[in-house]
């Protein structure tokens, strides 16, 4: 356990920040599932309407330090193909 109080301090801020991170962790892998059904019903329309939301959530991510910039980049990319090949 901390003992100093600058220890203790940090313990809280990591603490808040892994909550915070958590969440938005979630909420890209939410939208990540919308894509994923959308492709598994075969809905061209709703799995490419799908993907523009997600897209800017997971560079969100990014820009957060939640997701490494390749990851989503690959993310995006492996999505976009697969909703391309829809139908």
């Amino acid at each position: 356990m901390a003992n100093t109080p600058q220890a203790k301090k940090r313990a809280r801020q990591n603490e808040a920040r892994f909550q915070v991170n958590k969440a938005r962790r979630s909420r890209i892998r939410t939208y990540l599932r919308k894509v994923e059904e959308a492709i598994a019903s075969g809905d061209k329309d709703a799995a490419s309407a799908a993907l523009r939301a997600a897209q800017p959530e997971i560079m969100r991510g990014v820009t957060k330090g939640v997701m490494h910039k390749n990851t989503a980049s690959r993310k995006v990319s492996r999505l976009s193909a697969r909703v391309k090949a829809i139908g």
